[in-house]
């Protein structure tokens, strides 16, 4: 069976994070495991507080599983702290896992700051070791330093990121307005659009989370870059289409409708 960890925050919401990543990696038919970065106290509603671990407790969790159980592929998300960051970085050259996915995750859906601003230069360091990244249109640029507000700004701003070391931009379009949802993926052979009808619901809590590790996910099961993508936003429209209908605010989404539909 193929593994995969999951490097990120803890979402007491059960929506984002590292139980949605969980899930996702369950759903593929996929072993998955965690290091936790922080613990979150949330809900569809929004952020209510957050506390990091310490770096050395993210760095043993790294090495532990991968030491034991090994990983097909790596997915990361919430970092917090530059020194997260910092060790998270290290531990992935260190241990050189075959695939890893990287969300910039900087702000939570609600608004919410989720990774210092000291931390964001930190980066740098992590982006190298990444086989895919996958920012919003917020997250790309503040890592590309340019303004994002249309497709062709998706593109610029993707292939600025591309040369901070990784192979695979995805810039998500989730932010931009229009009939349809469009994600950019920048290569070094080219680049590709990802086109959708954009789906009109406030049930979104999570979805970069989940895009991501379904990202590993199919990574660790083997397909190639572009089929893993693809699958990937198609497995997320589903769970988004078939979103339960919880909480006040910005619902989870339904992370087993294939196995139910």
């Amino acid at each position: 069976m193929r593994a995969a960890l999951t490097i990120a925050g803890s979402d007491s919401s059960g929506g984002a994070g590292i139980q949605a990543d969980l899930k996702t990696f369950a759903a593929h038919g996929v072993f998955g495991t965690s290091a936790i970065t922080a613990v979150t106290a949330q809900n569809t509603l929004g952020v209510i507080c957050w506390q990091a671990l310490p770096a050395d407790l993210v760095t043993a969790q790294i090495e532990a599983v991968i030491g034991d159980i090994g990983a097909d592929a790596v997915k990361i998300g919430m970092l917090a702290t530059a020194a997260i960051v910092e060790a998270v970085a290290a531990a992935i050259r260190e241990l050189d896992p075959p695939q890893v996915v990287v969300d910039p995750v900087m702000i939570a859906k609600g608004g919410d700051r989720l990774l210092d601003p000291d931390a964001v230069a930190a980066l740098a360091e992590l982006l190298p070791t990444a086989h895919v990244v996958t920012p919003n249109v917020p997250e790309a640029e503040v890592l590309a330093g340019i303004s994002v507000r249309s497709v062709e700004d998706m593109r610029r701003a993707g292939e600025r990121i591309l040369r901070l070391g990784p192979r695979v931009v995805l810039v998500k379009g989730g932010h931009l307005d229009g009939p349809d949802s469009i994600d950019v993926v920048c290569t070094a052979s080219g680049t590709f659009e990802i086109r959708r009808p954009r789906i009109l619901t406030r049930h979104t809590h999570g979805t970069g989370c989940t895009l991501s590790s379904a990202i590993a996910a199919n990574l660790a099961l083997g397909l190639a870059d572009r089929e893993a993508i693809e699958a990937a936003r198609d497995y997320l429209d589903g769970a988004i289409r078939h979103a339960p209908g919880l909480g006040s605010g910005h619902g989870p989404l339904n992370h087993f409708w294939r196995a139910v539909y």
